[in-house]
């Protein structure tokens, strides 16, 4: 049998990744011990998986390897299993391949056998999925946001950022997003209902900052030239879970804060977090925020593109701003 994936031909500049990466066919190795195959129904598009594509090595993985097929959380059904827990038809969220068909170790994969009873699967790529338990886990344990605070978050139009307002918001906090330009931030104020938003695309973001008020915690997704007006506004005893560096992803910088002895000044705490610290809590993190989406207060609109040949499309989207919520692929059936 033969399958289609993108295999990484070299390290993308900027946005450019169709000239980084090419769709080849290639038949499907024999499966090994401890081993499942993915039948890929939905690919999620996230854009930590860029500095992947770097040639990084003080990241938190090393980077994925030219002539390689790239990688990403997957959302499939079991075609094939040489993994104990692992049968023929379950349906598994793991880290596959961009691709028609996933070969992967099910331990080191992460590979979890899911609910099939959820009404939209696509929720497990969303807010049942790394989506939702890093934007749990980022507000309520690595902020500690207490109820009555005021929470700022970055990139809140995006799938994780858009999560974490509203759970600030579940949690009685006082909810402000961060997004670019004017339906991103209608939709948060008008749709998910927080406090308010801060266009950084309409300009003088620090004037819309100050009259925002001061910040208790930051959710921050992007990093760069944001974090340094967001840390002269900060309260004292703030707490800032660093998330994401988006700013940092396609440009090859490295954020450098120029206000960092706020810090200090204002006694904040700055912590940095990443699922593999609490994939543990998994089971009690879904449990939560299964009952928050069954029950209407948690929602995801998904940007949604067909077709395995489209991937790029969609991948380019977390770039350049181009969507609202959760952007996925569905490859045909």
């Amino acid at each position: 049998m033969k399958n289609r994936f993108w295999r990484i031909e070299r390290r993308p500049e900027g946005t450019d990744f169709s000239s980084a990466l090419a769709l080849v066919e290639a038949p499907l190795a024999p499966l090994g011990a401890g081993e499942i195959r993915i039948r890929n129904s939905h690919l999620s598009m996230d854009a930590g998986t860029r500095m992947w594509l770097t040639a990084r090595e003080d990241g938190y993985q090393p980077p994925l390897p030219v002539g390689g097929p790239m990688t990403g959380l997957v959302l499939g059904e079991v075609i094939e299993s040489r993994a104990e827990g692992f049968v023929p038809g379950d349906l598994v969220r793991a880290f596959g391949q961009w691709a028609d068909i996933s070969t992967l170790d099910a331990a080191g994969s992460g590979a979890i056998v899911l609910d099939p009873s959820v009404s939209d699967r696509r929720a497990w790529l969303g807010p049942l999925g790394m989506n939702g338990w890093t934007a749990l886990w980022g507000v309520a344990h690595t902020g500690a946001a207490k109820p009555g605070e005021k929470v700022l978050v970055s990139a809140a139009a995006g799938a994780t950022g858009m999560l974490a307002v509203q759970i600030a918001r579940l949690l009685g906090c006082e909810a402000w997003g961060i997004a670019g330009g004017a339906a991103k931030c209608a939709y948060l104020t008008e749709t998910l209902r927080i406090a308010g938003a801060v266009d950084y695309k309409a300009g003088d973001v620090a004037a819309q900052l100050d009259a925002a008020g001061g910040f208790d915690v930051y959710f921050d997704n992007v990093g760069g030239a944001l974090l340094d007006e967001v840390l002269t506004r900060m309260n004292h005893y703030g707490r800032i879970a660093v998330c994401g560096l988006l700013a940092d992803y396609a440009g090859g910088g490295r954020t450098s804060p120029r206000a960092f002895d706020q810090v200090l000044m204002r006694r904040l705490r700055v912590e940095g977090f990443f699922s593999p610290d609490f994939m543990h809590e998994g089971p009690a993190l879904t449990r939560r925020l299964r009952e928050w989406s069954e029950a209407g207060e948690l929602v995801m609109p998904y940007d949604m593109t067909y077709g395995l040949e489209n991937t790029l499309t969609a991948y380019a989207k977390l770039f350049t701003g181009a969507n609202i919520g959760k952007v996925i692929v569905e490859l045909e059936s």
